[in-house]
């Protein structure tokens, strides 16, 4: 739950990066911990934003050299960055991980049409489960090498490794992108000694501050261990992708029309 003085700050800066940069907001979520529900009481707010140009913007020689994203400083613990929309579909169209979280973030701060619902409906034309797995793969690798292979381990970082090692079983199981709630993904669990570790670390997140060294969780750390082997031999499904560019450039202008008021010709 987001508390109304920081969903008002939030949306407060989101329409000054309208005025700053001749924009419109379309779709702006909650990224990160809070969105994946494993937040701690410090965790930082990573408000995430998809914004429109004006249609001139876009009819540009230099397009390409133009800057495409939004970004600030964080302050007060609020970070707040944008993609344009043009670039947030191209990274759409190549499976990008964090686009697939931002549409379907359970936390909405601002929303203008139905880019985001249109956006989701064309998931699975769009998204490659072969892409989805080699990334959750890579993450959940990089973070337990990184931090949870000495006997005493960051706590926190178990997420880190559980988040993309569930979002696998999920790809396999479903064939459909993961949700980004981590407690949407424990579905995929049957173990109740593993489930019970898992429910206990994640009470002991949201209530603590920070957690720091603590010796190594053994039922956690054995299933890691055990997941990190099995999908290492995995080979992802490839599966023959349909040509989604003409609904994706239809999309772009749809939103165009929509947000601008202004009729752009299908070419």
């Amino acid at each position: 739950m987001i508390a109304l003085h920081i969903r008002e700050e939030i949306q407060r800066r989101l329409v000054q990066a309208e005025q700053n940069h001749d924009v419109k907001v379309i779709w702006a979520i909650e990224s990160g911990s809070r969105a994946w529900g494993f937040e701690s009481p410090n965790s930082d707010y990573d408000a995430r934003f998809i914004y429109v140009n004006r249609p001139a913007w876009y009819l540009s020689v230099g397009l390409e050299e133009q800057r495409d994203v939004i970004e600030y400083p964080i302050v007060d613990d609020l970070d707040v960055n944008g993609w344009d929309l043009r670039k947030a579909l191209r990274l759409f169209w190549k499976s990008n991980p964090a686009f697939m979280e931002w549409i379907q973030s359970p936390i909405v701060y601002m929303q203008r049409g139905t880019f985001a619902e249109r956006c989701r409906m064309l998931a699975a034309d769009v998204y490659s489960i072969e892409s989805g797995i080699y990334h959750y793969r890579s993450m959940a690798k990089t973070n337990f090498r990184g931090y949870l292979r000495d006997p005493m381990v960051p706590l926190k970082k178990y997420f880190y490794v559980l988040r993309p090692l569930l979002a696998v079983r999920w790809l396999e199981r479903h064939k459909a992108p993961a949700p980004i709630e981590f407690e949407k993904l424990l579905e995929v669990l049957d173990d109740p000694a593993l489930l019970a570790a898992i429910d206990a670390l994640l009470e002991q997140k949201r209530s603590s501050p920070e957690l720091g060294l603590s010796p190594q969780i053994p039922a956690i750390q054995q299933f890691i261990v055990n997941e990190l082997e099995r999908i290492d031999g995995i080979v992802p499904p490839r599966l023959v992708r349909k040509d989604v560019e003409p609904k994706l450039s239809d999309l772009f202008r749809q939103v165009l029309t929509e947000t601008w008021g202004v009729q752009i010709l299908n070419l």
